[in-house]
């Protein structure tokens, strides 16, 4: 285990009694309440420092309400719940000005915002010229912007970026790799495009729910260690993706792997990862 404490830059926090949240729906381990005491039970034995909450995929009409749910109340209760990242609708260009003007009225906590793209028909979803000037429009509002999307979406994205140099983004999950299947490419060499783009960083997370069931740690392996050559120690950061995760792995488990993935870095880098990236990233 890392011999510091770490923030966390990628936790959902939901009480699915509370909000729309369709992805969920019937699945025997999601559909469930997990608020900060489910968090601190499953995190035993794991020093946090700090969370950022990831806005959680409800349905676009909760979207705002959750963002005001999770600055005004849950963070009342999670005193560890330092950023959010709420959702926003920035494919309607121009006109998403209001939301964001919205969204930051709330709360200093709120620092970024998200758009997932990974269940769009159109890998080219997030080329849209709305889209684009959506994005181009966050620095205006002190917002990054986290990029949730899959390997089949990686290429238009990083165009995506090219064209918003002003905003900060950081990949969320690797950009989920085809690791089921044992395919690098193109992934690799899209991912080198995105880490040469100076407004970006790599959120390690979200891995091991891209592995098969039955996942070892040399299976993910030459992912994690491709995105830590290519965006280097100073733009990498550990993120949980709790309680999605547990599809996959327990929270201790995971963190055990990044460590032995990494345990040949030196103390300076490894804090890097493990928590002051985040925390320069996500100003906290």
């Amino acid at each position: 285990m890392p011999a510091f404490p770490i923030v966390d830059a990628h936790v959902h926090l939901w009480d699915p009694a509370n909000v729309a949240m369709i992805w969920i729906d019937g699945n025997p381990v999601l559909d469930k309440k997990f608020l900060p005491p489910e968090f601190k039970m499953h995190t035993i034995g794991t020093d946090i420092e700090a969370i950022v909450y990831l806005e959680t995929g409800v349905e676009p009409h909760w979207a705002f309400y959750e963002a005001r749910w999770a600055a005004l109340e849950l963070a009342k209760s999670a005193p560890k719940l330092k950023a959010i990242v709420a959702a926003a609708p920035i494919e309607y260009g121009a006109k998403v000005r209001s939301y964001l003007k919205a969204l930051t009225e709330i709360s200093p906590l709120i620092k970024g915002i998200r758009r997932i793209t990974q269940g769009e028909k159109d890998p080219a979803f997030c080329l849209q010229e709305n889209f684009i000037q959506g994005a181009q429009l966050l620095h205006s509002y002190n917002l990054s912007c986290d990029l949730c999307m899959n390997f089949r979406q990686l290429g238009p994205t990083v165009e995506l970026v090219k064209k918003c140099p002003d905003t900060q983004f950081i990949v969320d999950h690797i950009s989920k790799p085809n690791i089921r299947e044992r395919v690098l490419d193109p992934w690799r060499e899209q991912m080198k495009a995105m880490a040469a783009l100076s407004n970006t960083v790599c959120k390690v997370s979200g891995v091991l729910t891209e592995a098969a069931k039955e996942w070892t740690v040399d299976d993910v392996r030459p992912y994690v260690e491709h995105v830590l050559t290519v965006f280097g120690e100073d733009r990498v950061i550990f993120g949980g993706d709790w309680p999605v995760l547990l599809m996959a792995a327990t929270y201790p488990r995971w963190v055990q792997v990044l460590d032995e993935i990494t345990a040949k870095w030196t103390d300076a880098a490894k804090k890097k990862l493990w928590n002051t990236n985040a925390k320069k990233f996500y100003r906290l």
